[in-house]
This record gives structure tokens, C-alpha cells and sequence, in this order.
């Protein structure tokens, strides 16, 4: 594998084609709708978990919660105010729902990183930011060799908030309100297979109510941890 295959900061014939691969497979399944953008690709599933489901993976969560960090490894008490925790890949539900994921988008299940779960409770958020890694972080040589680049993110809403806690794409101009049970997939690559600035997105300040939810993500290689 060469340097310039392998960078992750530029365009990408190997990512395009894993973003053109998901993307067929979502437009393909009638139970998925294309949340109407030209600058990103992104896709809702109504449904894709069942409330028992939803509520097993919030009791997860409540148990393994701690206070969410960046992925620097350091904490901000402003930019990132949620709880965090990774589930434990051999649980059964996590399990589950890890494998109905891959099975949804079609990509290895050994490119996903394990399934993480976050908490917000009233006035916490996650302020602006990208699911790629930016080549000038000093973490991205570990990354670039534990799978390479972050392609494909898939989100799963726990919970319904009473109000706020939108995820917000804010240079694609809208939001995707909380819908318990909910999944939302997005690439973070552009057409050519590189980052996509038009990715970066937030979890704005829940102001009623809780919101749980579920993160997965997937490498460009396999991810080795």
C-alpha cells in the first residue's frame, strides 16, 4: 500500500468506491429514505430499532456512562458536555445491533469500530466537528495504522427528547430532530474519497428530556485496536 493510497487527507479512488458501494445499497432499500443534500451523502431508517431495543441500550449506557472526551483524549468541559461509554462487543443486544448495521450498509463488520453509546442530559452538547480524521492531528499516524480513515458513520437515536438535541449539519443548512429507534448514515468522504468539510456536524444542547444514542463507525481497512 503506497503513502499517497494510504493518506487520508487527499482523494481517494479505493474510499469513493466504498462510498458509491453504501450508497447503491441504501437507495436500493425502500425501508431507507436520502435526506436531500448536494453536499453530502446521508440516510435516515425510521424503525431501525425496536423500543425493547432502544430501551436495553439505554440501560447499557446508564451503567457505563463517564464523562465523554475528544478524541485527542482530552476532556472540555465546553465543547463536548455528554456521557460516553463503548459497549461490550460480546454483549448479546450490542451484538446484535452491530451486525444489523453491517447488514443495512453492507460494510465489514471487521472495518467497524465497536459501538459506542452517549448520553445527554439537559444543556449538554457536542459542539461542532468531524467523524474523519484530520491528517494534522498528531493521533492520525496511529489511526492511519489501526484502519486508516473514518469512511461511513451510523447513528442510531435511543430516545425522543422533549425538545432540542438535533444533529445539525450546519454547512448543509439542516437538522435531524431525535425519533427513538431512528438511524442515521452518513459519509464522510466526498465523491473523490476525500474528507468531506461538509460532514462536520453537531449535537446541539438538549433543552427537555434525555437523548441516548449509538455511534458506529467504520475504517477504510480493517480496524485493528
Amino acid at each position: 500500500m503506497t503513502d499517497i493510497m494510504d493518506d487520508g487527507g487527499i482523494a481517494s479512488p479505493a474510499r469513493a468506491q466504498i462510498g458509491a458501494g453504501v450508497r447503491a445499497r441504501l437507495e436500493r432499500n425502500p425501508m431507507v429514505s436520502r435526506i436531500d443534500s448536494d453536499r453530502i451523502d446521508i440516510f435516515g431508517r425510521h424503525g431501525f430499532l425496536s423500543s425493547a431495543e432502544c430501551a436495553g441500550l439505554r440501560a447499557i449506557i446508564d451503567a457505563g456512562a463517564q464523562p465523554s472526551t475528544l478524541f485527542s483524549g482530552s476532556a472540555n468541559a465546553d465543547y463536548r458536555t455528554s456521557h460516553s461509554c463503548n459497549l461490550d462487543p460480546f454483549d448479546e443486544l450490542v451484538r446484535t445491533v452491530s451486525d444489523r448495521i453491517c447488514a443495512l450498509t453492507g460494510l465489514p463488520a471487521d472495518h467497524g469500530e465497536t459501538l459506542q453509546g452517549q448520553r445527554y442530559a439537559a444543556g449538554q452538547e457536542y459542539k461542532v466537528h468531524c467523524d474523519y480524521f484530520p491528517v494534522t492531528a498528531d493521533y492520525w499516524q496511529r489511526m492511519r495504522k489501526s484502519g486508516g480513515q473514518r469512511s461511513w458513520t451510523a447513528m442510531i437515536y435511543l430516545s425522543a427528547v422533549e425538545a432540542g438535541g438535533e444533529t445539525h449539519f450546519p454547512h448543509c443548512e439542516f437538522m435531524v430532530p431525535p425519533v427513538e429507534g431512528m438511524l442515521l448514515a452518513w459519509d464522510n468522504m466526498d465523491r473523490t474519497g476525500a474528507p468531506n468539510a461538509m460532514s462536520l456536524h453537531a449535537a446541539r444542547p438538549v433543552e427537555a428530556g434525555t437523548k441516548y444514542v449509538v455511534t458506529k463507525w467504520f475504517r477504510e481497512h480493517r480496524w485493528g485496536h
